[in-house]
């Protein structure tokens, strides 16, 4: 049987349908290489979201809590103009 590469969507959207046809999780994510907990995670992702929900998500935080105000980035801005080194 030839290796066929599949997309980024096409893995678990596959996986999905396989485990929502009756197949136990274990034996498809060791079918597909991957984890248990990444088969369940799948199969949460396509049931809150559809196929869009399989897609990559950012990894990048949503929030900086520790992020500078604007307000305050913006005097700090002005003072390094007004007073250049």
């Amino acid at each position: 049987m030839a290796l066929v590469e599949l997309s980024v969507v096409e893995q678990p959207y596959h996986a999905v349908i396989e485990v929502l046809s009756g197949a136990k999780v274990t034996d498809v994510a060791s079918r597909y290489g991957v984890s248990r907990q990444s088969v369940h995670a799948w199969v949460r992702r396509y049931q809150d979201g559809g196929l869009a929900g399989l897609a990559d998500r950012s990894h990048v935080p949503k929030a900086h809590p520790m992020q500078t105000p604007a307000a305050i980035e913006a005097l700090i801005c002005e003072l390094r103009r007004a007073h250049p080194r």
